[in-house]
């Protein structure tokens, strides 16, 4: 019972002898923390402002932004840790060992941040873009350094690992999606008066884009009826909307021009 005494009352003499002679430090080593950690956010905030000055991507400028804060509060650090006499050498070897350990361990998680510092980097898309990877379709909703939010015109968010996008094969559309339909016309008709009458029932429509003309023109010959061919650029977030709503205008446009839309008919003839 007394040795233990003996030790404890070794332990409070310690800490008293570093109280007396750190505490102006450890006081000091705190502020000089607390100082960074504001200086990092305003420092941050003026960069982010500055890079949305300047056009950048919003992601671009995000990733900007933090590495800023990140690296002002690290110097900050290292400013307190010498404050209190405490050499940073021996942890920075520990840092180093460490994180060789936990490479080996999160190597998956690793290679999505290293993907997404790829995208952040090299920029194949950018928010608001229409992309198509890994089988999936959907707007860019916000890029991270270990995934991508993509989502669909029912809001579905769809959360990709940026290494699964990286190294593929990538469909960037901007902020469009192309939508195709097809309708049939008697033969007796006219096609370039069938083909006009589209073009001018989809001009304007809510939804479509006014940046491309829309494409019409004969796909094929059918049996009963000359197939048209109907391609356009959609708002990505309003595609099927906007599909349901071109087919309505092109059966009203044609059915007023006095263009019909046949249906599949067979002739018998009885041989006797």
């Amino acid at each position: 019972m007394e040795q233990e005494l003996q030790q404890v009352a070794a332990i409070y003499e310690l800490i008293t002898n570093f109280l007396v002679n750190y505490s102006f430090q450890l006081i000091g080593a705190i502020l000089v923390l607390l100082l960074g950690i504001f200086v990092a956010r305003r420092v941050s905030n003026i960069v982010l402002r500055l890079c949305q000055k300047k056009n950048l991507d919003v992601t671009l400028s995000g990733f900007i932004a933090n590495t800023v804060r990140l690296i002002v509060i690290a110097m900050t650090a290292i400013i307190a840790l010498g404050k209190i006499g405490i050499s940073i050498t021996p942890f920075v070897a520990a840092i180093g060992a460490l994180s060789l350990g936990a490479g080996l361990a999160v190597q998956g998680l690793l290679s999505n941040y290293g993907a997404g510092l790829n995208i952040i980097l090299a920029r194949p898309f950018v928010v608001g873009d229409t992309i198509s990877v890994q089988g999936v379709t959907g707007l860019v909703k916000e890029v991270h350094l270990a995934y991508t939010i993509l989502s669909d015109e029912d809001e579905v968010q769809i959360t990709i690992p940026n290494k699964h996008i990286v190294g593929e094969i990538i469909h960037n559309s901007q902020h469009d999606t192309i939508a195709e339909l097809s309708v049939g016309i008697a033969y007796h008709c006219d096609p370039k008066l069938a083909i006009q009458t589209i073009q001018d029932a989809l001009k304007g429509l809510p939804g479509i884009s006014n940046e491309r003309a829309p494409l019409v023109g004969i796909s094929g010959f059918g049996d009963s009826s000359i197939d048209l061919g109907i391609r356009f650029w959609v708002l990505t977030r309003e595609r099927h909307e906007a599909t349901f709503r071109a087919n309505l205008a092109v059966h009203e446009a044609l059915k007023s021009a006095g263009l019909d839309i046949p249906f599949p008919q067979r002739e018998v003839r009885m041989l006797s």
